[in-house]
């Protein structure tokens, strides 16, 4: 799959504006600062087409996004210990509305591979389970580590995940490492008939 051009059509802060196509809706969900913005424009060839930060916690939105051959979602990042109780409790709300509406073909959940799972991510992964959600874990930052690392990290995260190694998918936005893969993932998941 190439994706020769990608653009942002809307934000929405609650389930009444949700954005509805007839394009499949590839989501991406991961803790704050875990690399979903670096990984949509690792995917998108544009570097600024997501908003990147150092500041977790600012994809407060569902950010949608027109790559052609499907729409990408951006979800709020969940996690971050400096908003408010009330804050995070509107972002799990609006997380759950979000997946339990909207027809979602894949969920790319990531995790940073540097480090064991949160207990959000296990909770993530639960959730898609429950909701029967086809998703594939992308383990970011793949370049912050030796290249002898990455297959360990990654055997870890699976194992604390409970699931196969083949199920995680190591990558890099600052090397282009793994954007094949994930690429051919989506392109799996938007070719199967809902």
């Amino acid at each position: 799959m190439v994706i020769k051009q990608a653009k942002f059509i809307t934000s929405v802060a609650d389930g009444k504006n949700f954005y509805f196509t007839e394009k499949p809706i590839i989501a991406v969900s991961g803790k704050s600062n875990v690399g979903k913005s670096s990984l949509i424009n690792m995917l998108a060839n544009n570097s600024k087409l997501a908003r990147t930060s150092v500041t977790p916690g600012r994809t407060r939105l569902i950010n949608y996004f027109d790559f052609g051959e499907f729409v990408l979602a951006d979800l709020p990042g969940y996690g971050f210990a400096k908003v408010s109780k009330e804050e995070k409790k509107k972002w799990g709300e609006l997380l759950e509305t979000f997946l339990t509406t909207q027809k979602i073909r894949l969920l790319i959940s990531l995790v940073d591979i540097r480090h064991e799972p949160t207990e959000d991510d296990k909770l993530m992964i639960n959730y898609l389970n429950f909701y029967r959600i086809p998703f594939v874990v992308v383990a970011t930052k793949a370049d912050k580590l030796g290249k002898t690392r990455i297959k360990p990290s990654v055997s870890s995260i699976a194992t604390a995940l409970k699931l196969g190694v083949g199920n995680i998918t190591a990558t890099s936005a600052e090397t282009g490492y793994g954007k094949d893969d994930v690429l051919r993932l989506i392109e799996e998941a938007i070719s199967q008939n809902n």
